[in-house]
């Protein structure tokens, strides 16, 4: 049945809601499995290493990169209209917004796609700190913390679309996307080779990268068959967690779209990934103190996400799948961001271990 026949039968929003919710549930079950975490990659490349973490990320961002230019270069998608290519680019906001995000993704022991992947396992630590997230960037795009957010998003704007690209920006020949995602990935398969990563770790990685193209085109075929104008979107999670809360306490708070189903399908793979490897657990805060420091890593990843226009994973990973400028910029904030904060807190003395070692990878 094709896309056209479905969206036919079963509604618009429909359709984009139950994608959301296949690719999301796929997104769960391949983070799950490979221990996707952009905050444990920066730990760990801070501490002077690239080992399984910083490979494990690298392989889906390179996954990501190369399937989305690929399909591109081949004129199967057409993301030239995106928002983050068409619409008024902050550059404040993407390197504000990512010095907290990562500052706060360090605090909270997780990004917030890694905390919706732990608490479907049994985190509590991880399921209140998602909360936390979610309410603080509901607040931040539409209440009491929209006013500074607007103003931090104004400080530095830039209007012209042609430079809010990175290869026209800097003037690259037509190809450059796909060049440098296959460089990308084959940098990401030697040191995944290196560290001798395993085989359901390989595919869970390169799994999450593919969701993110995935999506980008699902939903450009979405907007090329609706009869409504249709946003083209991938895989992000500071709105969307944003959305699920509203449509949760006040249901129809949120338009039904991809994004609405999106975040339940992360919860779902990630729970069935984990009952079948039999890593359901509950795991509880530490002390009062331990608590502390997740609340405001939560508030400064809600905040930092909605201020740079996207997450770990909505701008450093999709977002910078298309080379859009605001993203790398967001994304070299919270690798700068995380490091930083690491470096001043954890380095020395890491507290508030799952496990009470010394590993950057524990949640």
């Amino acid at each position: 049945m094709s896309l056209l026949a479905i969206m036919e039968r079963l509604g618009e929003n429909q359709t984009a809601v139950i994608g959301g919710l296949i690719i999301g549930t796929l997104f769960g079950i391949f983070a799950q499995r490979s221990k996707f975490c952009l905050r444990a990659a920066v730990v760990e490349f801070a501490r002077g290493n690239i080992g399984n973490k910083t490979s494990i990320w690298l392989l889906t961002f390179a996954a990501a990169v190369f399937g989305t230019q690929l399909l591109q270069s081949l004129g199967v998608i057409d993301l030239t209209e995106v928002r983050q290519l068409s619409n008024t680019g902050s550059i404040s906001g993407a390197l504000l917004g990512g010095l907290m995000f990562g500052a706060g993704m360090i605090l909270a022991r997780g990004c917030s796609s890694r905390l919706l992947v732990l608490s479907a396992t049994g985190n509590l630590r991880a399921l209140l700190s998602g909360l936390i997230f979610a309410v603080t960037a509901q607040a931040s795009l539409h209440g009491v913390a929209s006013p500074v957010r607007n103003w931090l998003t104004g400080l530095w704007t830039v209007s012209d679309t042609s430079l809010l690209n990175v290869i026209s920006l800097f003037s690259l020949p037509k190809g450059t996307g796909l060049f440098l995602g296959t460089a990308f990935l084959v940098g990401a398969i030697f040191f995944a080779a290196y560290n001798k990563l395993k085989p359901i770790v390989w595919i869970g990685a390169l799994g999450v990268g593919t969701t993110v193209v995935l999506a980008w085109f699902f939903n450009f075929s979405m907007a090329q068959e609706a009869f409504d104008i249709m946003p083209i979107k991938a895989v992000t999670f500071t709105g969307p967690s944003a959305d699920a809360l509203m449509l949760a306490l006040s249901p129809p708070g949120s338009l039904m779209d991809f994004d609405v189903g999106l975040v339940p399908g992360v919860f779902l793979g990630s729970f069935i990934a984990a009952f079948f490897a039999k890593e359901l657990k509950i795991v509880g805060f530490i002390s009062g103190l331990c608590m502390r420091r997740y609340i405001f890593g939560a508030v400064f990843m809600g905040f930092g996400g909605m201020l740079a226009g996207g997450c770990a994973v909505g701008a450093g990973v999709t977002g910078g799948s298309i080379f859009a400028l605001t993203a790398w910029l967001a994304l070299t904030g919270m690798w700068a961001g995380a490091a930083l904060t690491d470096w001043l807190i954890d380095r020395e003395n890491e507290t508030c271990m799952a496990t009470g070692t010394s590993s950057p990878a524990a949640p």
